[in-house]
């Protein structure tokens, strides 16, 4: 079997409709045949744009695919008339079109790979809005759902993306002068999709998208050719952070470095140590963390021994312009002993520019890292000093009667050994101190000239000198092995504390009460106080002793401290927070972790808030939605059938006409036809105010579904031959609200003949479930896909409906809202062969269920 190649495929990119993508498509296409390549045209919608169709001629179109549904006729592309000619390239419009159910494939993108496949090159077109990655956001931006999309990957994949760009101001003149939309259609776009700043906002997704990509085609590029220096095509500046106070200022004068540069990017990276003993401090992190994102730029963490060459090996990885730096914290003496993180960036560097920043902390040390505690603990201190006070001199008194017998490499042999294990038990200090004495002892007893410090022998001097350096090494590397094992001993429980921690807080426990209640069980605390300081607080230079200056915002525990000047322990989070506790003084180490804990506190807190903020906004501007459509809706939906009305009574009041009989019939028909209109829409209208200031009146009583059904079909007025009925007569009486309940019937009724196609009927059923009757209204329009089934009943919803002359999408709403009032429910559910059902489930009164009831 020969292995055909994958074809190329090429992509042109809307910013919006209108902008010139199809016919971009169709000149490359007539390009490609002049060059004498075989061009084919798979399928391309030109919107009855005439010069887009003037593009189709001279090339080869092959026939679409007829498919029938719903008794409908479409037509798609045929992928496998396309393969089967196997031309050079193929033009397909239309990326992330959905093809008709029943289809091979249920995107067109998916036709277009299995053409690439088959080895002929494709190119196609799509808009921004259809890419997966921003559809959310286009809604947000233009109020307009797109159903249909295409994942991003796709697009990423292909050979070649051409965005096809206009300024708004542009496609607006394009469109008035009637090149987009027929003339009818161009005021209604013009005054809602193709807003200047909608198209503003889509041009700036468009170019923010083709710029990202264009960004990951430099990149590998530059990996694929091994090419590690920078290229300056974006500035980008990244700032390293220690976790230092001096963090803050480094954050601000990077981003005021990117600021300079309009689109630069501002990266924050720390380096962490690779044995994760040792760290920055976590609360000062975190502020910094949240103060880079504030900034607009991004965090990251990257792990190394080497920090310089971390540094610029992540700098030069997101192709780094500049790299900010504070200056060196350590003195004079250990900056002669080490170059510095900083100077040995700068030799490194190359050709990212490093700034040096200065700031308040240069040389004074890293106060901010807690000192380790000796590794081994005081008892076993005092036992080896107490073997190095009695055991030397007592090995020494055991080996004096045999130095005749033993020569002077045995005996250093054996207090050597006597030094390890001072070394084992009490650690570097004893140890060395052991290896001193040892030495003189040796000397005196063991060395001759005996009695006497004199060393004769040269041999002896250095066998001596030896045993003290090698002792002493000794001491400090099993020192260095315990304080080593501590320290993961303590970043292990940290870990597992820290992991428990937050566990608490996944499965669900309020964050910020949680939080406070660990901490305290942690470290055995009486109480853990999350302090806020009051806003007329902010100025007083020093009020930690003032409990007036301070609020609060949670407690665990036992009686609060009020200000952090009474706490045992308080860790300052930010200007306006403090963590503080009572109970016992905790050790650096502990508030190494305590720190930690109170950084993911703020956190809780700013989420907490910002819930609550959001859930206060929510009313409002669902309000100020309901106010918006209301105003709409009188604007326009009540005028409309006032107009109607008051046009035809002016008809009939006009002397000057003699009127017919049957356009005087005529006349009066829509006038009436007008006012029920009228009467129910300002009925919906009043209920559904009612219902939500829930003070709608309800009378329930058993009733019958064979007195109710009827009554409603004959209030659809001119509608009620679209109706048919299939009620049986046996169905027990239902609990409700006869009025309410005939309302709701006629709007699902008249959503449904609204819906469904020409000559369709739209059917009410009913039937006994248990304890509750199911009435059915079914029609076979176009149905909604089942995610979109709750949006539906949000009022003021038209979901995919472009008619704004026939309600002001309220039935539904108040359907599903006077159900709900009567005890009952209103679900939908897709018909079968096609349309959407309304399912009403209304409770069997007491009344129908005793006479149903056994003897």
């Amino acid at each position: 079997m020969i292995d055909v190649p994958r074809g190329r495929l090429r992509i042109y990119l809307g910013a919006a409709p209108g902008v010139g993508k199809t016919y971009a498509m169709l000149a490359e296409g007539r390009r490609r045949r002049e060059r004498g390549q075989d061009v084919v045209v798979g399928l391309v919608e030109t919107h009855d744009r005439p010069r887009t169709a003037e593009l189709l001629d001279d090339l080869e179109v092959i026939p679409r695919k007829v498919l029938f549904h719903r008794g409908t006729r479409f037509t798609e592309l045929d992928t496998d008339a396309v393969i089967a000619r196997r031309p050079r390239i193929a033009l397909v419009d239309e990326l992330a079109h959905t093809n008709v159910p029943g289809s091979r494939n249920a995107k067109r993108w998916q036709d277009i790979e299995e053409i690439l496949d088959a080895g002929i090159d494709v190119v196609s077109t799509v808009n921004v809005q259809h890419l997966e990655s921003v559809n959310d956001v286009v809604q947000v931006i233009t109020g307009v759902p797109q159903r249909e999309t295409v994942p991003d990957e796709v697009v990423r994949r292909a050979d070649q993306v051409e965005l096809v760009d206009m300024a708004p101001e542009a496609l607006r003149r394009r469109m008035a002068h009637g090149n987009v939309y027929a003339p009818e259609k161009v005021d209604a776009a013009l005054a809602n999709y193709f807003r200047v700043g909608n198209l503003t906002a889509l041009r700036e997704l468009a170019l923010l998208w083709v710029a990202g990509r264009v960004d990951e085609q430099l990149d590998r590029y530059r990996a694929e050719h091994g090419i590690q220096g920078t290229w300056e095509t974006r500035e980008r500046v990244v700032v390293a952070l220690t976790g230092g106070p001096e963090g803050e200022t480094l954050i601000r004068r990077a981003a005021r470095v990117a600021a300079r540069t309009k689109g630069a990017d501002l990266l924050a990276v720390h380096v962490v140590r690779g044995d994760g003993l040792t760290g920055a401090d976590p609360a000062g992190l975190a502020r910094q963390r949240t103060l880079v994102e504030d900034l607009g730029g991004t965090y990251h963490q990257v792990v190394g021994d080497d920090v310089p060459r971390a540094l610029l090996d992540f700098a030069r990885g997101v192709n780094a312009t500049q790299l900010v730096l504070g200056a060196s914290r350590r003195g004079r003496f250990a900056q002669i002993l080490s170059r510095g993180v900083g100077v040995e960036t700068t030799a490194r560097s190359g050709s990212i520019d490093v700034h040096m920043i200065p700031h308040a902390e240069v040389k004074k040390g890293r106060r901010g890292r807690a000192r380790s505690d000796g590794a081994l603990t005081r008892t076993r201190r005092l036992i080896g000093w107490a073997i190095t006070i009695a055991g030397m001199p007592a090995l020494t008194a055991v080996l004096v009667p045999f130095r005749d017998r033993l020569a002077l490499p045995s005996e250093i042999l054996l207090f050597l050994t006597a030094v390890v294990g001072v070394a084992l038990v009490g650690g570097m200090w004893p140890a060395i101190t052991a290896a001193v004495l040892g030495s003189l002892l040796l000397n005196y007893f063991f060395t001759p000239p005996i009695h006497t410090l004199t060393i004769h022998a040269l041999e002896n001097l250095f066998a001596l000198i030896v045993f003290v350096l090698v002792a002493a090494a000794v001491s400090a590397i099993v020192d260095l092995a315990a304080r080593r094992t501590r320290e993961a001993a303590r970043a292990g429980a940290e870990a597992e504390i820290l992991a428990t921690m937050a566990g608490h807080v996944l499965r669900g426990e309020a964050a910020v009460p949680s939080l406070l209640a660990r901490i305290r069980e942690t470290f055995g605390l009486e109480s853990v106080t999350l302090l806020e300081r009051r806003p007329e607080a902010r100025q007083v230079p020093d009020d930690q002793g003032d409990p007036e200056a301070w609020r609060i915002v949670a407690t665990t525990g036992g009686p609060p401290c009020t200000c952090p000047a009474v706490a045992d322990t308080d860790v300052v989070i930010d200007d306006d927070l403090s963590l503080v506790a009572s109970g016992r003084l905790l050790q650096a180490a502990d508030r190494r972790v305590l720190e930690a804990f109170a950084a993911e506190t703020a956190v809780a807190l700013r989420q907490e808030r910002l819930r609550e903020e959001a859930e206060r906004a929510r009313p409002l501007a669902e309000a100020d939605r309901m106010r918006t459509a209301l105003l709409a809706a009188v604007s326009h939906d009540l005028r409309s059938p006032l107009a109607s009305a008051r046009a035809a009574v002016e008809s009939l009041r006009n002397t000057e006409i003699d009127w017919s009989p049957e356009d005087r019939e005529e006349l009066l028909a829509t006038a009436d036809e007008s006012l029920i209109r009228l009467d129910r829409l300002v009925a919906n209208l009043l209920d559904m105010s009612r219902l939500q200031a829930g003070v709608l009146g309800l009378t329930l009583q058993p009733v019958g579904l064979e007195e109710i059904v009827p009554r409603a079909v004959d209030d659809l007025g001119p509608l009620r031959d679209d109706v048919e009925g299939d009620i049986p007569v046996e169905l027990p009486e239902i609990v409700a609200d006869p009025a309410l309940l005939e309302r709701v019937l006629v709007n699902l009724m008249a959503n449904a003949v609204r819906y469904n196609p020409p000559g369709e009927k739209t059917l009410i059923t009913a039937s006994l479930h248990g304890d509750h009757v199911e009435i059915r209204v079914v029609d076979r329009g176009p149905g909604i896909p089942p995610e979109a089934y709750e949006r539906v009943f949000m009022p003021f919803q038209r979901l995919g409906d472009r008619d704004n002359h026939t309600g002001v999408g309220l039935g539904l709403a108040l359907s599903r809202g006077l159900t709900e009032a009567m005890g009952g429910t209103l679900t939908p559910e897709e018909t079968p062969g096609g349309g959407l059902t309304m399912i009403l489930r209304m409770p069997v009164s007491s009344r129908a269920q005793a006479v149903r009831a056994p003897s």
